[in-house]
C-alpha cells in the first residue's frame, strides 16, 4: 500500500515540476534602479529559459512599446527584457516633473558611467529574480555603448556580448559619415541637403540641433539603399499609445539626444566626446558577435570593422548584412536569433 502510495505521489510531483519549470512569465512594472524608478518589460512563455537584455538606441529610443510585433516570437525560447532606460519614456515621465524646461536637462546629466552602472544593477536584479548564472546582452546603436562597457567592466553577469550597429568613436564616425552622405548628396545633385550639410560643417558640433540635421540627411539615404522593417513594426502597442506616454518617450528622447550630442550653450556636455571604444574597449573576457549593416552609414563598417579586427575575446564574429542599414530590418533580427541559438545557446548549457 505505501508503495502505491509513493507512486502516486511521484506521479502528482513529476507533472507539478514541470509545470513549474515551464511557468511563463509577462511583467511591465516600475523597479528601483540607480536610485530612481525605472521601467522594464519581462515576457517569457518558460522562466526557465535564458534571458536576453535588450539596450535600446538612441539614447531615448525606446523598443518596449513595439516589443510583441518584432520580438514576439522569441518568447517561447527566451525571457525578454526590455527597459526604458534613465532619460528615456516611461522612465523619464517618472522622474520628470511635469513642467521639466532647459534647467531640469543642466540639473540632471546623463553620462555614459552612469547608464552603464544602471544597466549592470538591472542586470544584477534579472539574475536574481529568476535564479540564472548570466544573462545574454544584445545592444543596438548607443545600447551598443552600454552593452560593449557593461561586458568589459562586469564580464561576470553575461554569457555573451551582441552588438548591432556598433558605435565605437562617434566623433571620427561622424566626420567619416558627414563626408559619406555628402559624396552620396553630390551624386543624386541633392542641392538641398548639399547645402543643409555645407551650413552645418563638419562634426563635432557645439548644437545637437546641427547634429540632427546631419542625422536626418543620414537617414533619408540609408532609406533608399536598404530593405525597410515591416511597417507594422513601429505600430505602438495600444497601452503605450496615449497622449501622456507619447510626450515622455518625446520629451525623453529630446533630452537624452541632447546630453548624447551636448549644447554648449546650455553647459551640458557630450556624451558622445566621451566615448572611443578603440582606445578602451578591446579586451573582453566574453564571446562578441556584431551585426553590421552594409548601408549603414552613422555606424560605417568602415569604423566598426577595424575595431572587431583589434578585439581580444574568447570567441567572435563579424556578421555584415547587405540590406541593413543603421537600424532594424528583418535580417538584423534573423541575425540576432541566430547568434543567440548557435552560438550563445551551447555556452549556457555546458
Amino acid at each position: 500500500m505505501r508503495s502505491c502510495s509513493l507512486v502516486i505521489l511521484l506521479c502528482i510531483a513529476i507533472p507539478l515540476s514541470i509545470a513549474a519549470q515551464t511557468k511563463s512569465i509577462n511583467e511591465e512594472k516600475f523597479i528601483t534602479i540607480g536610485g530612481i524608478q525605472q521601467w522594464i518589460t519581462i515576457k517569457g512563455d518558460d522562466s526557465s529559459k535564458p534571458v536576453i537584455l535588450f539596450l535600446h538606441g538612441g539614447p531615448g529610443s525606446t523598443m518596449s512599446p513595439y516589443n510583441n510585433t518584432i520580438y514576439g516570437a522569441w518568447e517561447k525560447d527566451f525571457i525578454l527584457v526590455q527597459w526604458d532606460q534613465r532619460g528615456a519614456g516611461k522612465t523619464f515621465g517618472k522622474n520628470a516633473p511635469e513642467d521639466a524646461d532647459e534647467n531640469y536637462w543642466i540639473e540632471n546629466p546623463l553620462t555614459v558611467e552612469k547608464m552603464t552602472d544602471d544597466g549592470i544593477e538591472l542586470s544584477k536584479y534579472l539574475i536574481r529574480q529568476f535564479g540564472k548564472q548570466k544573462i545574454i546582452i544584445i545592444g543596438t546603436s548607443w545600447g551598443s555603448v552600454m552593452g560593449a562597457t557593461m561586458a568589459l567592466k562586469n564580464p561576470s553577469l553575461f554569457y555573451a556580448y551582441v552588438g548591432h550597429s556598433q558605435i565605437v568613436n562617434p566623433a571620427e564616425g561622424l566626420i567619416l559619415s558627414y563626408h559619406k552622405v555628402y559624396t552620396m548628396a553630390e551624386v543624386a545633385n541633392d542641392k538641398k541637403s548639399i547645402d543643409k550639410l555645407a551650413s552645418i560643417g563638419l562634426p563635432p558640433y557645439d548644437d545637437a540641433k546641427n547634429a540632427g540635421k546631419l542625422f536626418r540627411i543620414i537617414k533619408k539615404y540609408e532609406s533608399q539603399h536598404s530593405v525597410p522593417a515591416p511597417a507594422n513594426w513601429w505600430k505602438l502597442a495600444v497601452q503605450y499609445d496615449n497622449e501622456k506616454d507619447n510626450k515622455n518617450r518625446e520629451d525623453g528622447d529630446d533630452y537624452s539626444f541632447i546630453n548624447y550630442m551636448g549644447q554648449k550653450k546650455m553647459g551640458i556636455k557630450s556624451m558622445a566626446a566621451t566615448i572611443n571604444l578603440m582606445q578602451k574597449g578591446l579586451n573582453f573576457k566574453i564571446p562578441v558577435y556584431i551585426i553590421q549593416g552594409e548601408e549603414d552609414i552613422l555606424t560605417s563598417q568602415e569604423i566598426t570593422k577595424p575595431y572587431f579586427d583589434k578585439i581580444k575575446a574568447p570567441a567572435k564574429k563579424f556578421f555584415l548584412l547587405p540590406g541593413a542599414a543603421h537600424g532594424h530590418n528583418q535580417s538584423v533580427i534573423d541575425t540576432q536569433y541566430k547568434i543567440v541559438k548557435t552560438y550563445i545557446l551551447p555556452l549556457i548549457k555546458k
